[in-house]
C-alpha cells in the first residue's frame, strides 16, 4: 500500500527529506506522495519514516493503492536497482 497525505497537512516540511525513495514532494497546497515511488519504507526501514516524523498524524495508508509487502519489496528493488 502506498501512503497518502491528507488535507490536515500543515506543510511543516519534515516528511519530504525523510523519504528514502523521494516519493514526497510539495503539491499545490500540501505535500503529496507519488504512489509509484512509495514503498512504505519497505526495504529501507521497519516503519514508514514520514509517519514517524509527522507532527499531526496526517499520513495514513492510501485505500486506493492497496499492495502486499511483497509488491512493496518488488518496487523497492526496481527503484534501487538491487
Amino acid at each position: 500500500m502506498a501512503l497518502i497525505i491528507t488535507d490536515e497537512c500543515i506543510n511543516c516540511d519534515v516528511c519530504e527529506p525523510e523519504c528514502p525513495n523521494e516519493a514526497i514532494s510539495a503539491g499545490a497546497e500540501i505535500y503529496v506522495i507519488d504512489p509509484g515511488k512509495c514503498t512504505e519504507c519497505v526495504g529501507h526501514y521497519s516503519e514508514p519514516q514520514c509517519q514517524q516524523v509527522c507532527p499531526v498524524d496526517c499520513i495514513p495508508v492510501d485505500p486506493k493503492h492497496v499492495e502486499t509487502e511483497a509488491r512493496l519489496m518488488e518496487r523497492y528493488h526496481q527503484l534501487t536497482g538491487l
